[in-house]
C-alpha cells in the first residue's frame, strides 16, 4: 500500500502533518476524506492497522457527535456506519505507510511511521 495521508485542508493538524511529510521529502497521496469518503471496508482496514476500536477513532468534540451520538453505545460495525455517514467524525490526520497507520496527534507522531 502506498503512503497516504487522510487529510482535511481546514484542519491545522492535517496541514502540519502534510508540511512535515513534505519536509522529509516523502512521497505520499493526499486523501481528502470529506470528499473521498472511505467506505466501511476501508475503515475496517484502517482500524486494523491502527489497532483500534471504531469508537476510539470518533472525534467526540464534533457538534454532530454531541447532538446525535454522545449517549450511544454502538457496536464496532455501527460506529463504522456512523463514520461513513458523517466522515467529519473521523479523527485526523491519519497516515498509512507500509500497511501500518498512525493518527498524527500531535502531527510529529507521523514521523515515527516513515
Amino acid at each position: 500500500m502506498a503512503t497516504k495521508l487522510f487529510y482535511n485542508p481546514k484542519c491545522s493538524k492535517c496541514r502540519e502533518a502534510k508540511d512535515l511529510l513534505e519536509g522529509e521529502s516523502c512521497e505520499f497521496e493526499i486523501i481528502e476524506y470529506l470528499k473521498e469518503i472511505p467506505n466501511a471496508k476501508e475503515l475496517k482496514e484502517i482500524l486494523k492497522m491502527l489497532k483500534m476500536k471504531a469508537v476510539d477513532l470518533i472525534r467526540k468534540s464534533e457538534p454532530i457527535f454531541k447532538t446525535e451520538y454522545a449517549d450511544k453505545n454502538f457496536s464496532n460495525h455501527e460506529w463504522i456506519k456512523v463514520m461513513v455517514k458523517h466522515p467529519i467524525l473521523i479523527e485526523r490526520p491519519i497516515l498509512i505507510h507500509d500497511n501500518k497507520a498512525i493518527i498524527g496527534r500531535p502531527p510529529s507522531k507521523i514521523i515515527e511511521l516513515i
